[in-house]
């Protein structure tokens, strides 16, 4: 699950997960406002693309607006396209969905503590997908819930699959989840900042489990993190997000190695080097812009050193750099503003 072992999908095969000029919408004082803005991705399978970016970017709603989950009436799908192995989802009725999510498509959730219902055995919690999904019996799917716990490896299972979610850790909290998200084999994973909450020695753990568990099933992953430690560790390709769009993405290996956008780069300078006794942590000036005052032109630029009077008038679009597959939205960094 990092960027040498899984190996590359075909161009002529139909992506796991393919998202084209994705817009979801929320309506403010009267108005609808993009909260994701054109945002365009593709998860080939046994694949792990990394969605980055500052709290309030838009991972969590494209995740969301993925499988329909989109607050109504307050937001909605304002336009574009979501596919699922070819099979377009932006429309379907929420009975069509609700086949879809937990089945094809299977979701590990921020926060597991408010994710699990709190009077639900977690064992019946692991079963219910199975029942749902699947057509079988109680028993049938309880020993496979059984089995799912095993797999991921929570401590004598047999003898908690009846207790409830406070009787468990956070990490034992979210392994639950990610046996729930993997109930019916899904062949798309998406991951809402799942190691957030846990601690580095429980959070190594769950990436390694993630790790397996993507390998022994081929699944294509969307894993969603503002951590670019954790993203070093686990993903092929990176997409990252700044004020509900895609400021720039290509393989992991790139963006770490050549990060062209003044936004990436500042993501980086952020991070603390433990190759260093005394560094100056650099802090990105000013804060995410609210979806109801969006710049007109580079949603970056307010933030930005390098902006030039064109930032602020037109939206930079996404425009290779020359390393391959690595793409960035800046009127100063792209090739055709000069830079190779």
């Amino acid at each position: 699950m990092n960027a040498t072992a899984a190996p590359a999908v075909p161009a002529a095969s139909t992506p796991a997960l393919a998202v084209r000029d994705l817009r979801t919408e929320f309506r403010v004082r009267g108005a609808w406002h993009a909260a994701v803005d054109g945002v365009s991705f593709e998860v080939g399978a046994n694949e792990t693309l990394a969605l980055v970016g500052e709290s309030g970017c838009g991972k969590s709603i494209t995740a969301l607006s993925v499988i329909g989950l989109v607050p109504k009436p307050q937001g909605r799908i304002g336009g574009g396209s979501v596919k699922l192995a070819g099979e377009e989802l932006v429309g379907l009725s929420e009975s069509e969905l609700e086949k879809v999510r937990g089945d094809r498509i299977g979701m590990i959730f921020q926060e597991p503590m408010t994710a699990l219902n709190p009077v639900l055995p977690i064992g019946f919690q692991v079963a219910e997908a199975i029942v749902v999904h699947r057509a079988e019996g109680r028993a049938a799917a309880e020993a496979e819930a059984l089995r799912l716990l095993e797999e991921v490896k929570i401590p004598s299972a047999r003898t908690r699959f009846n207790e409830y979610p406070h009787q468990f850790s956070g990490g034992m909290r979210q392994r639950v989840m990610i046996a729930m998200a993997l109930a019916c084999r899904p062949a798309v994973l998406l991951a809402d900042e799942p190691t957030t909450a846990l601690d580095v020695t429980i959070q190594a753990q769950v990436l390694g489990l993630l790790a397996d568990l993507q390998r022994e099933r081929g699944m294509a992953v969307l894993f969603i993190t503002h951590n670019l430690g954790v993203v070093a560790a686990i993903a092929d390709r990176v997409a990252v997000m700044y004020a509900g769009r895609v400021v720039e993405s290509g393989p992991v290996a790139e963006i770490f190695s050549r990060p062209r956008h003044p936004y990436t780069e500042a993501l980086f300078a952020a991070i603390p080097r433990m190759d260093r006794d005394a560094q100056a942590l650099a802090a990105i000036p000013g804060r995410v812009p609210p979806i109801d005052a969006m710049p007109k032109g580079c949603r970056f630029a307010p933030r930005c050193s390098l902006r030039e009077p064109r930032c602020e008038a037109s939206v930079p679009p996404l425009t290779p750099t020359g390393g391959e597959g690595h793409l960035v939205a800046c009127h100063v960094r792209a090739p055709a503003a000069g830079v190779a």
